[in-house]
Parts: structure tokens; C-alpha cells; sequence
């Protein structure tokens, strides 16, 4: 099974965009495929654009998953969870799942959601506090983080690819949903600050570059080679949002030259946390949306099934022009090439 987090511990690199558009278009290429959509971000904006987007009233439709009994989203897998922390409880996994499709038409009917909920940021704490429990016998830490793992392997049957997105962290639940993945997307911008967040991932992710030893033996690292686990391996670095006038000379091409270098030094120093061997398979040009993008995720309808033309966004009109959207899908479908 093919798992994909799509993940930067900085916000704002257009990680949920990218992976509600490339999600939607995997399952379109792939129709024999059945894909699981797990939103591990407590702002559950992805669940709310598999659901209808701001247009098809898909925040009132991911409170009605929340209403539910059981409570049909990963705050309700975890509630689940948390009387019995340690062990698997007998629960029916499929009972927090639902299919997007059926309130938004636009969605790929082989596509799956469990979705995402706030309730997460409530329960981080009691989270945090039973992985780092000192119990003689047992290994809390990781219990807890197969707690995702556990979920995708209950219902493994059912699924072939499954994608996962993340809060723009290194919580726990971040933690969870990232260990449960065996390969990472992680989306830059074209800024330094994404220079000095794709460092952080490698160093909070494969432990490289870690300034002091202290914190080696408590690092998601070392907890999980422990545990004789496998650490999720870089597999894209989508280059998000870069706009038609960026070129070799520009300052942020400049950036985008210094974090590709730094990939290729820690690719020739470090290559078993890749897929890739070659640097240049690693990286995809992703192009700014622009207003596309804003109809689309209002709509929340994927690219290839936007229409060219007039759209009434909150009663105010805006135009979808067919180049723009042209070009859109073909970045999409860039991305979806490497997965």
C-alpha cells in the first residue's frame, strides 16, 4: 500500500491545496484504485473542500460527520482511542469513515474520507501526556503513534493508496499521522523561510543535522529506528507557487537553487532517506493558481472538472480563464506523474 503524507512543519506552502488537487486527480487516472483521505489537521480545511468547499456549504456538512454517533471524523477515532491508549480497542474503523461524493459530485466516488475535526487540539494534550507516560513493560510512545497506523492497517482490505494531511507541526498528532506514511511530500514556497523549514524536516523527520545529542534519544527519530521502524522517505518537494516571472536570476530563484543544493548534498550523504537517487526526480514546478485556484477551492472542485467562465463567488463575479486552467491541470497532473 502506497502512503503519502504531505507535510512541512511551516505553514502556508499550499500543502492541502496540493494534496485535495493531486488526490482528486490520482483517483481519476486510477479508477480501479480505492484511495483513503485521512485529514490530520485540526483546521480540517481538506475535509471541508472533499465536502463542497465554501460554495457547496462544506463546513456545515463536515459538522454534521462531527454531530454524528460515533463522531465520524479522526476526533472521533481518537476519543476512541484514549480510554485504552496502550492497546487496540475493538472498534469498527469503517463506522468513522465517509465518501465525499456523496455531497459533492464533483469528488471521484473512489475516493474515501476520515475527516479531519478541531477536537484534535483539544485532545493534544491528553495525547502528548499518555506517549510520554513511564510505564515499565511497555513503550507508551509508540503505541501511541501507531494509533493512525493502526486505523489504515484495520481497514487495509478496503484501500490501495492512501494520502494524508498534516498540521503544519511537529505535534504529536503530527507525529502520528507522519509515522504512519511511508512517503513524504513536503511543498516549499519560493522564500528562505522555506530554506530554513525543509533543514527543520530533514532534522526533525531523519534526525540529520541535529545540533546536540541531548535530544537524540528523545527524537521521533530515534524512537521509531528503535522500534525497528521505517522512517517515511522524502519522496517530492513540490515547488509551490512559483509565478511566471521567477527565472534563474531572480532572488527566488536564487532561494530554490540554495534548497536544491542543500537536497543533493544530504541526497549524497544521506541517500536511504530518498526514493529518488537523482536529484532533479525530487523536485516539480508548481505554478501560483491564482484565481483558478480561489474558484476552484471555493467550489471545492478539482481542476478537471472546473468549467471555463463566468462563476459567482459569494455574490461576487469572477472569470475562469481557460489557459489559466489549462496550465493548473497540467501542474497537477506534474505532480500526480511522481506519485
Amino acid at each position: 500500500m502506497k502512503k503519502y503524507a504531505f507535510w512541512n512543519n511551516k505553514g502556508g506552502t499550499g500543502k492541502t491545496s496540493l494534496l485535495f488537487q493531486s488526490a482528486c486527480r490520482y483517483a481519476e487516472q486510477n479508477t480501479k484504485e480505492r484511495l483513503l483521505v485521512l485529514d490530520l489537521c485540526p483546521q480540517a480545511n481538506l475535509s471541508e473542500l472533499f465536502l463542497g468547499g465554501l460554495m457547496g456549504d462544506g463546513s456545515s456538512e463536515l459538522t454534521r460527520l462531527q454531530e454524528q454517533s460515533p463522531r465520524r471524523t479522526v476526533g472521533g477515532y481518537f476519543e476512541s482511542r484514549l480510554p485504552s491508549p496502550y492497546t487496540i480497542p475493538s472498534i469498527n474503523s469503517k463506522a468513522f469513515l465517509s465518501n465525499p461524493s456523496a455531497v459533492n459530485s464533483s469528488i471521484p466516488r473512489n475516493i474515501t474520507l476520515l475527516a479531519g475535526d478541531p477536537l484534535l487540539e483539544l485532545q493534544s494534550n491528553a495525547i502528548a501526556t499518555l506517549a510520554n507516560a513511564q510505564i515499565p513493560g511497555q513503550n507508551p510512545w509508540l503505541a501511541v503513534a501507531d494509533w493512525i497506523s493502526d486505523f489504515i492497517q484495520s481497514v487495509a482490505n478496503d484501500f490501495d493508496t492512501v494520502f494524508i494531511d498534516t498540521n503544519p507541526s511537529f505535534s504529536m498528532y503530527t507525529q502520528i499521522a507522519i509515522s504512519a506514511a511511508s512517503r513524504l511530500v513536503l511543498p516549499i514556497m519560493a522564500d528562505d523561510s522555506s530554506r530554513r523549514a525543509i533543514q527543520n524536516a530533514f532534522t526533525l523527520v531523519h534526525g540529520l543535522q541535529l545540533q546536540s545529542s541531548i535530544y537524540s534519544d528523545y527524537s521521533f527519530t530515534t524512537k521509531l529506528k528503535q522500534a525497528n521502524r521505517e522512517l517515511p522517505k522524502v519522496h517530492l518537494i513540490p515547488q509551490n507557487r512559483l509565478t511566471q516571472y521567477m527565472g534563474p536570476a531572480s532572488a527566488y530563484g536564487s532561494v530554490m537553487n540554495k534548497i536544491e543544493e542543500f537536497v543533493g548534498n544530504v541526497l549524497a550523504i544521506s541517500p536511504e532517506v530518498f526514493t529518488f537517487s537523482n536529484r532533479a526526480d525530487g523536485f516539480v514546478e508548481v505554478r501560483d493558481f491564482q484565481t483558478t485556484g480561489v474558484v476552484a477551492f471555493a467550489k471545492g472542485v478539482p481542476f478537471s472538472r472546473l468549467a471555463v467562465g463566468r462563476h459567482d463567488i459569494g455574490g461576487r463575479e469572477t472569470q475562469v480563464n481557460r489557459d489559466y486552467l489549462q496550465s493548473c491541470q497540467q501542474a497537477i497532473d506534474a505532480v500526480v506523474q511522481r506519485l
